[in-house]
């Protein structure tokens, strides 16, 4: 957060607090999270270079925000929490005079360009993975598909374009072709390289008919050749069954759970935007790639698998 827009909303944050903890009464894991979803929004507001206190935000920032949680994959119900924080934070506003004007009072939702798809919880991403059985080499494949889609927030096309020679596991990280061809580097936590490294060394060893030019991709079937689309949507689905998930499961499940995770733990938006590989909104070249570090310590500290 660039020094010039916090201070414009410091005392406004403290003050809310305050109104929190002594006028409502709210426990203190409550008010932690309203004041995070606060800070989202200064955050974002920063990102795109709306240079504006408390008092001259208006009700197209608000909105534009949303959409750019939307995008992002915040669930619906993350996103309704957030506009009920920021609608307790404009009703303190107008109560202490500090503003005349509440820009939430006519949004009533998200507003939302598509559908987010199921987002799955923590639980229930491990409910999956552990239904996977390990003794077969499929087994192992499967579940290295999944710990990386949900270590990584990937794509499936992202996934299955993965080759061998993109792993830089010693370090931590995959080297990752997203849309456009367009290349970035993701961090990848102890679980799926762990279970990469049971699938190299196991199923896929033993994996006689690999075809001609297929030796560098990563994920093969059992022909020898990289996996479809289709064929990593049924594994997922195979998995949730097995599970005994109800929900509607797919792999971009997967993706829309690691950024909800990790943005309802409070993970900087600009680093989550960058390790999923969307294109940045903001029409200025002033901020550039993030260090690959500090997105594995963002990781390190806000997905749920990767704390120990």
């Amino acid at each position: 957060m660039s020094g010039n827009l916090a201070q414009k909303w410091k005392s406004f944050q403290k003050g809310f607090e305050a109104y929190l903890l002594l006028e409502l009464s709210l426990s203190q894991h409550t008010v932690s999270a309203y004041l995070s979803d606060l800070s989202k929004l200064v955050r974002f507001l920063e990102l795109h270079e709306y240079d504006c206190g408390p008092a001259s935000v208006e009700q197209h920032h608000l909105e534009a925000f949303l959409v750019w949680l939307s995008g992002l994959g915040l669930a619906e119900r993350s996103q309704a929490r957030l506009l009920s924080a920021l609608k307790t934070f404009y009703k303190y506003m107008v109560l202490e005079d500090l503003t005349s004007a509440d820009p939430t009072q006519h949004i009533d939702g998200p507003k939302l360009g598509r559908k987010i798809p199921t987002v799955l919880t923590y639980e229930e991403i491990n409910l999956l993975l552990e239904a996977i059985d390990l003794s077969h080499p499929l087994g192992q494949r499967n579940r290295a598909i999944l710990e990386t889609l949900y270590a990584c927030g990937l794509r499936v096309s992202e996934l299955t374009g993965l080759r061998r020679s993109d792993l830089y596991l010693d370090i931590g990280f995959v080297k990752v072709v997203g849309k456009g061809n367009k290349e970035r580097v993701v961090p990848i936590g102890e679980a799926a390289t762990k279970h990469i490294k049971l699938y190299l060394e196991g199923g896929r060893r033993g994996q006689m008919n690999i075809r001609r030019g297929q030796e560098d991709i990563l994920f093969l079937n059992r022909r020898g050749a990289g996996l479809s689309r289709v064929m990593v949507f049924n594994i997922v689905k195979a998995a949730a069954r097995d599970a005994g998930l109800p929900k509607n499961v797919s792999p971009h499940t997967f993706r829309h759970s690691f950024a909800t995770h990790l943005i309802e733990g409070g993970a900087d938006l600009k680093a989550v935007q960058d390790m999923l590989g969307h294109e940045s909104i903001i029409t200025t070249e002033i901020y550039t790639h993030m260090d690959t570090e500090y997105l594995r310590e963002t990781l390190l500290q806000y997905h749920p698998r990767y704390r120990r």
